[in-house]
């Protein structure tokens, strides 16, 4: 049995929620042709600190960034970097910050510029996978009924979802139990109870589900190199319909923002 939050430790974890959604918007106004992953990680680094939070990434287990900063055929953990957003690319914004003593973490892919017609696609499958594990998490269920809604979906369409990643719990610790796997089973895995806080993931790949570890240690790319897709939101998890902390709303209602 994992423990729930308070509701005051809900609270705070909602600011940390929303701080990380608004920071997401600022990156997503600055992803263009010509932008490099470094000025995006400026970008997020100054937006948390003016809003009184900590970018909790940077240093976390000697990771060198604010964000994480993914490209293409990275997943996860890509380094902010010189390379320069080309037309066509996506790139993945990886956010958390540390606010009042509790965590918040999303994520988002954006595309720079036009993409082709099976990145649009998997940008909007692997998105459309995470309101379905959203939808899944509801006291009373289980962690694999999650994993079950994001795969079912995302294998419909002839993607792959990666299984050495996963979402978690948060609160006081970054990463919290339970584990949140983006595959699995109806009625496996650990049972969810309401007022339990965790991050739910999909990391899913264009091509295989294979990925390797680069050698920095961090970044984790698809073996075939075929372009991958992540979206993470913060819920909670209620009788009935789990309750949205974090938000793409910032994003998808500025006119101003490809996404």
């Amino acid at each position: 049995m994992i423990k729930p939050k308070t509701e005051e430790e809900i609270e705070l974890l909602r600011e940390n929620a929303i701080i990380v959604s608004k920071t997401l918007a600022e990156v997503g106004k600055a992803v263009a042709p010509g932008v490099t992953t470094k000025e995006l990680n400026r970008v997020a680094e100054t937006f948390i600190r003016d809003n009184g939070a900590i970018p909790s990434f940077l240093g976390f287990e000697g990771f060198p960034a604010a964000i994480c900063a993914s490209v293409n055929d990275t997943v996860v953990h890509g380094f902010p970097s010189d390379y320069v957003l080309k037309e066509g690319d996506i790139v993945t914004a990886d956010i958390g910050t540390l606010y009042k003593g509790y965590n918040g973490d999303s994520a988002y892919t954006f595309p720079v510029g036009e993409v082709d017609a099976k990145t649009r696609k998997l940008l909007d499958v692997t998105k459309a996978s995470l309101y379905k594990g959203i939808e899944a998490a509801v006291a009373g269920a289980r962690t694999g009924d999650i994993g079950y809604a994001v795969q079912s979906y995302v294998e419909s369409f002839g993607f792959s979802v990666v299984r050495e990643l996963e979402g978690h719990g948060i609160g006081r610790e970054m990463h919290e139990q339970p584990g949140v796997p983006n595959f699995g089973r109806p009625g496996r895995g650990t049972h969810l109870v309401d007022g339990v806080v965790i991050c739910i993931e999909p990391m899913v790949n264009a091509g295989s589900r294979a990925v390797y570890l680069a050698r920095n240690g961090w970044a984790v790319r698809t073996s075939d190199h075929s372009n991958a897709a992540h979206y993470e939101l913060t819920v909670v998890v209620r009788k009935g319909r789990a309750e949205q902390l974090s938000t793409f709303d910032f994003i998808e209602k500025d006119p101003t923002i490809n996404f």
